[in-house]
């Protein structure tokens, strides 16, 4: 083990998925302290708000993790009032203990989180962070420009058009772009699938479109792939294992990627090896592309015919007990906390 380090685990925040965060984060930070490092987590939001901690004694003391967790989760339903009174995004003392501390575990997850905001302003403190730097991370967050680097750089995705709230015709673009029903329709920047439709029809393509823009203000039309899911861990340039994601009922959505029992996580994917390099590849190519530095996860899907489509990279994927890259880390004989340990080990020299 390297020495013990003081180790901010940075999680929750205002996205759609702080809950998801709160988990990854509190099961980083678990794992940390068992590795035998002082271990924190902390809510970018809210930061030492209502906690007996502050910027000078926070890594001091006994430390009880479930009760943080407890507080952390508690603050969720106060984030709309403060929002409307236009509170700062870094809560209190965030800043002064991520400077102190030896490295930040990014247990974000969403907006303002992966989406580049927060790397580059620690970038611009001298903070060490896990995970991709800014760039990287505002690109693959934007699933639009995502798609614009992967057409450019050759790399397999579906057929797709970005379409924005301001326009007249959203189904002429769509008819241009020679998209057919059924079609996918997301939020360029949401994550965990939330806000993701597959409308069957013109009627229901216009009422889904409309569900999106509730999200934001530029949405995604992609056609839709029938297929098997697949997703590929990718750290420092290297293809993990290829897990195969099998949800009981519908598709990967938000329910079965965090309801336990919802999905069969297949790992190493039951294909063929030319199937399996060429997949492992193109996982590499893609995070090379959108500029993605220590680990990643990039998301497939192949038809009967064995064509294989890129959809999005994650830059930073769950670490909650159900999440994909853990599974298939453990593959590789890597187990949980190895694996924390190991994307710290990798982030502090970068």
């Amino acid at each position: 083990m390297v020495h013990k380090m003081n180790i901010v685990v940075l999680c929750a925040g205002t996205s759609t998925e702080r809950e998801v965060s709160i988990v990854s984060g509190s099961k980083v930070c678990e794992a940390l302290i068992q590795k035998g490092h002082n271990a924190r987590v902390l809510d970018i939001y809210f930061g030492t708000y209502k906690s007996d901690k502050n910027k000078d004694n926070f890594f001091d003391g006994k430390y009880d993790l479930d009760k943080e967790t407890e507080l952390i989760s508690s603050f969720t339903k106060e984030i709309p009032d403060m929002m409307k009174k236009g509170k700062d995004f870094f809560g209190e003392n965030v800043i002064d203990i991520c400077k102190s501390s030896d490295v930040v575990f990014m247990a974000l997850h969403g907006q303002n989180g992966e989406d580049g905001k927060v790397q580059a302003s620690f970038d611009l403190l001298g903070i060490k962070y896990t995970g991709s730097g800014y760039l990287g991370s505002a690109m693959a967050m934007d699933k639009g420009v995502a798609k614009q680097v992967f057409v450019a750089e050759n790399v397999p995705t579906p057929k797709g058009v970005v379409i924005n709230k301001s326009e007249n015709d959203y189904y002429g673009k769509v008819q241009n772009a020679d998209i057919d029903f059924p079609c996918v329709v997301k939020p360029c920047c949401g994550g965990s699938s939330i806000g993701v439709y597959i409308p069957n029809t013109k009627e229901e393509f216009d009422k889904d479109i409309e569900l999106a823009f509730g999200y934001e203000n530029q949405v995604l039309v992609e056609e839709y792939i029938k297929g098997r899911e697949f997703s590929v861990g990718v750290i420092e340039g290297k293809a993990l294992p290829i897990i195969e994601i099998i949800p009981l009922k519908g598709f990967y959505d938000y329910e079965n990627k965090y309801k336990p029992g919802a999905t069969n996580d297949v790992c190493p994917a039951q294909i063929s090896e030319n199937v399996t390099e060429l997949m492992q590849r193109e996982a590499e190519h893609a995070a090379m592309v959108l500029k993605l530095e220590n680990y990643s996860r990039i998301d497939f899907l192949m038809d009967e015919n064995e064509n294989i489509y890129c959809l999005e990279a994650n830059t930073l994927p769950g670490m909650t007990p159900t999440s994909l890259l853990p599974q298939e880390a453990k593959v590789l004989g890597i187990d949980y906390p190895d694996l924390c340990e190991m994307l710290i080990n990798k982030s502090i020299n970068k």
